[in-house]
């Protein structure tokens, strides 16, 4: 039977054709249409499916594929639904997403809105485990060199758990029996959302506490959690918490699960404890055993201390037999002394003789007829001086009435005519005393200038 939609030629312009009675539809019409009965037949879904092309956008919208090995459906997860997923998706991982189906209209492609999503058993959490356990390594960050020793005898202890387990308790208790100890707990979560965070918060608020603050820092951190499935200790291998465990400047302590449970944060820490209360042990000596170590110590110092006395005493002893005695050391010296003391008095003897010689001669020239003729002599030039004294005496020529002359109000005497007339006033020194006069300079007239009884040195 043919069908007169398809038998009609094509037209230039779109004409009803004879039996269609259904009208031409738009895109949009259509793909509404279909986005309807996609989600009207289907509602909510679980698929299985590995991630592939994982992305989260800048709005914190995230957007991937879901594939199996025949097919592949697009995934988005809008950004309150995507900060709930209680782990870090990455390409490769095989889950399990709960949502709707729907259509985009913008790319006639179907895809689901994905509202929860959850590994798809423990062997996707393991080799999620195994993924970012290879990813940190390749950093780093599990590196032997990064390890910090711990301090023997911490002054105080932070642990990071929960405040109302089983855990702290033995922790406070084992060391209370082993080391009493400062211990401060900063409470998290261990488990569920957000436990990460705050663990991951905790141990760098420890960090960054400041040596001397109001809180002190602590010398060692314990990290703690009791045991369970791979599931409850998952936040200890968020990377978050790796993280802050290996950037830590506070030796850390990781004490998660029992000894055959494994994490990541086991890995970061500086050392490993099989469970919280092995960490404890670790953490601090025995108190007991420090005294008895200290006692032991101070046994073997003081016998070390005898010891070395004793022997001390034998080497002195022993050099004291090979010393030679007293008087062996003395004795020549006290010789050379006596020598040298009868050396002195001879010596003193000898200049008290050559002494007296000395005086006897002298005492020979003082003999009174010697020193007699010695004081005439000495009297004989005496007088002599004394004449020649007299003889030049300045007063000498004044008394046969000479005078001399000296520029008036100085001492400076004049011996020339010429410098009497310079000085114009002048003293006349006579032997009985001193006249004062003025000397004229030739054909100047003088009225009350007496004229002299005598003639003048001028």
């Amino acid at each position: 039977m043919s069908d007169p939609f398809f038998d009609t030629p094509a037209r230039l312009v779109a004409e009803q054709v004879a039996g269609d009675n259904a009208p031409a539809l738009s895109v949009s019409e259509l793909s509404s249409a279909l986005k309807r009965m996609v989600e009207g037949e289907f509602g909510h879904v679980r698929l299985r499916g590995e991630i592939s092309g994982w992305k989260r956008a800048a709005s914190g919208h995230a957007y991937l594929a879901l594939k199996d090995a025949d097919a592949v459906i697009d995934g988005v997860i809008w950004r309150g639904a995507a900060s709930a997923i209680p782990f870090a998706p990455q390409d490769g991982l095989e889950v399990i997403v709960t949502g709707k189906l729907t259509i985009y209209p913008g790319r006639s492609k179907y895809q689901i809105v994905i509202e929860r999503m959850e590994l798809a058993g423990e062997g996707a959490l393991m080799a999620l485990f195994e993924k970012l356990k290879a990813k940190l390594a390749g950093e780093g960050l599990f590196d032997r060199a990064r390890k910090q020793p711990l301090p023997y005898m911490p002054r105080v202890i932070g642990v990071v758990t929960s405040p109302t387990g089983a855990v702290i308790r033995d922790i406070l208790h084992r060391l209370a029996d082993r080391f009493p100890s400062h211990v401060l707990v900063w409470p998290v979560k261990v488990q569920g959302d957000g436990a990460a965070q705050e663990v991951a918060n905790a141990i760098r608020g420890f960090d960054a506490l400041a040596e001397g603050g109001a809180v002190p820092r602590p010398d060692l951190l314990i990290v703690a959690r009791g045991g369970g499935s791979i599931e409850d200790l998952w936040a200890f291998n968020e990377e978050v918490v790796v993280r802050a465990v290996a950037d830590c400047r506070i030796p850390v302590i990781s004490a998660v699960g029992h000894e055959t449970d494994t994490s990541l944060c086991d890995y970061a820490a500086d050392l490993r404890a099989p469970t919280p209360t092995a960490a404890a042990e670790i953490a601090v000596p025995v108190l007991a055993d420090v005294r008895h170590t200290i006692a032991t110590l101070a046994h073997r110092t003081e016998r070390c201390v005898r010891r070395y006395h004793e022997r001390a005493g034998e080497r002195l002893a022993a050099l004291v037999r090979v010393l030679p005695r007293r008087d062996a050391l003395l004795g020549p010296q006290r010789q050379k002394m006596d020598d040298l003391g009868g050396r002195l008095d001879r010596a003193l003897e000898r200049r008290v003789t050559v002494a007296r010689g000395v005086l006897d001669r002298s005492a020979g020239a003082l003999r009174p007829a010697m020193l007699d003729q010695k004081l005439s002599a000495a009297r004989q030039r005496l007088e002599g001086i004394g004449r020649h004294l007299d003889l030049v005496h300045p007063n000498r020529p004044l008394e046969k009435g000479y005078a001399w002359v000296e520029a008036r109000g100085t001492s400076k005497v004049i011996g020339t005519a010429e410098a009497a007339r310079g000085a114009g006033a002048v003293t006349l020194h006579f032997i009985d005393g001193a006249v004062d006069a003025r000397v004229e300079r030739p054909g100047a007239k003088s009225y009350d200038a007496p004229k002299p009884e005598q003639p003048s040195l001028l």
